[in-house]
């Protein structure tokens, strides 16, 4: 296996994004590649008690625009963090971890962020300190060539990120409800598992 891994930059990742993420050496992030809808750079999925729910961050000049990812503007028209955070605590209010990490969290969606990179990339640095993640974080201003690289670059979206492995099993809030939902947020692995999330992506 590669020690680089090239994949995108996520909005509160899937758990099978951070999976792969744990048997690398080196994460890049790129900045210049094009901005794509239907994918997890602006959205994640929770778990609540009537099944799945999106999480999306509008973006200034619509989910069409051809720029690169590192240019794209948050929209700010509607109060979407708000949204959100009343969301994640409707979902995870009564996880096991949820008061635990909840400080930490409210302090992310309280800052208005003018690039949903940047955003994204701040998010990520929170996550991987509260999993102990090993891999270091590199972001690319231009695209480069890296055979030494494994491209994961959109191997999860919306349309089928349940339907490709690997599994990572734990008890969910409401797996009595709806089942056991995989590849979901990250947040729900963190919120059920607290400490343990980590070793679980080993």
């Amino acid at each position: 296996m590669k020690k680089f891994l090239i994949i995108e930059n996520q909005y509160f990742p899937t758990v099978n994004w951070y999976k792969a993420s744990f048997s690398r050496q080196y994460i890049i992030l790129s900045r210049c590649e094009r901005f794509q809808k239907m994918t997890f750079r602006n959205r994640t999925v929770i778990c609540g008690a009537n099944g799945l729910i999106n999480l999306s961050v509008p973006v200034e000049q619509g989910r069409d625009q051809k720029l690169p990812f590192g240019e794209v503007r948050i929209s700010y028209r509607d109060n979407w963090q708000m949204n959100h955070w009343r969301g994640i605590v409707s979902c995870y209010g009564k996880s096991p971890f949820f008061e635990f990490y909840r400080s930490d969290m409210e302090k992310l969606f309280s800052r208005r962020y003018a690039f949903l990179f940047d955003m994204n990339l701040e998010i990520i640095g929170w996550l991987n300190k509260m999993l102990q993640l090993p891999a270091q974080i590199q972001v690319e201003e231009n695209f480069v060539e890296n055979p030494d690289a494994d491209n994961m670059t959109n191997n999860w979206l919306p349309k089928n990120f349940q339907a490709l492995g690997p599994l990572v099993t734990y008890t969910q809030v409401f797996e009595d409800r709806i089942g056991f939902q995989t590849n979901v947020s990250i947040m729900d692995l963190l919120f059920n598992t607290g400490p343990a999330a980590g070793k679980l992506l080993r």
